[in-house]
Order: C-alpha cells, then structure tokens, then sequence
C-alpha cells in the first residue's frame, strides 16, 4: 500500500519524505486555508512547492462545482506539474467529469466513521467491487485518523491511505519493538564494551 500525506504544510511534507516511506500527498481548500495559503496563485506556486519535496502523486482539488469549470480547472491545475493529480468534489457534476477515467476513489473512512457508518467496510466493498469489475481506479482510503485505521485499510486492500504524519509515525512505533532494540543494544555493549 502507498502511503500518502494529508496536509498542506511543507514542513510536514519534507519530514515524511526524510522517513523514506512518502508516496505522495493529498491537499484540499481546508489544508491549504490552515496553512494560510490566500488567492488562486500562492495556491498554484504552493501546489508546485509540494510537488519539487514529493516524488508521487499530489491531489489538487478543484474549486468549481460545475462541469465545464471542473474541466477547465482541472486541466490548469494539471498543467502545473506532471505529478499533480486533480480532485474532483463526489456530485453529480463531479462523478461526470471524473468519468473520463479517474486516477482515484476516496472513500472518506473517519467522516463515515463519525456518522455511525462503517468507513473499512466501504473501502473493502469498494476494493471488491472495483476488482470484480476490472477497474482500474486506484481505492484512495482517506480521512484517515489513526494507525490502527492504515492497519485496517492494508487488510481492506485499499491501494492507498492518505494520512497525517502522526498516523504514519505510529506505524514506526512499538513499546515491543522499542524494549527489544534497547535490549540487544545492551547485550552487545556487555559483550563488545
């Protein structure tokens, strides 16, 4: 599974990278408004920004609502970098531009979860159902909220979790792990001085 990065923040973005383990990172307006990103250029010069720290894809999410805003955006937004991947928003004018064959589908895990519906289970249907039809949609899992949701998506077969960086570094970190490595650092001090 590809591990992507859901933040705006570069700093963020330069310490997955550093770990090694950074496929690729997801934006939308909310991220980029925390990160005090203001007007349709320093969005674009920022989008740039993510794309020359990441090797992989990074999402670009439109602003429009209607089809031929969605398509001519989309299309300025891919212009900017070839690893810039445009989001579209799940409406109905949405759904018909991605039609002409979307990269992606994000199922939203946590947003599902907080609502009392089950986000894995609609990553596993999904995953099922994309496969018993032969698409090649790629299942993006986001809104992910902790480590135990990338666990569950792994077991799911999404194709990606995009995550924030705490999630990730739980992955990195075990009391089990941590106990062993201090106890075989000691061990070979007693043998070795």
């Amino acid at each position: 599974m590809k591990f992507f990065l859901d933040t705006a923040n570069l700093d963020q973005i330069r310490e997955a990278n550093d770990l090694g383990v950074l496929d690729g990172v997801t934006t939308n307006p909310s991220l980029m408004a925390k990160e005090g990103i203001k007007g349709v250029e320093n969005c674009k010069k920022h989008y740039v920004d993510i794309c020359n720290i990441v090797q992989g894809d990074v999402s670009a999410e439109v602003i429009a609502t209607d089809y031929e805003g969605m398509i001519k955006e989309g299309e300025e937004l891919a212009a900017l970098h070839p690893n810039i991947v445009v989001k579209v928003p799940c409406i109905a004018e949405g759904i018909k531009a991605a039609k002409a064959g979307a990269t992606y589908v994000s199922p939203f895990v946590g947003r599902l979860d907080d609502i009392c519906s089950d986000g894995i289970e609609l990553v596993s249907k999904i995953v099922d159902m994309y496969s018993y039809y032969g698409f090649h949609t790629q299942v993006l899992a986001a809104s992910i909220r902790n480590t135990q949701h990338i666990i569950q998506c792994i077991e799911a077969g999404a194709d990606v979790a995009t995550c924030p960086l705490a999630a990730i570094k739980g992955l990195l970190n075990h009391p089990l792990t941590d106990s062993g490595l201090a106890k075989f650092l000691e061990d070979y001090k007693k043998v070795n001085g």
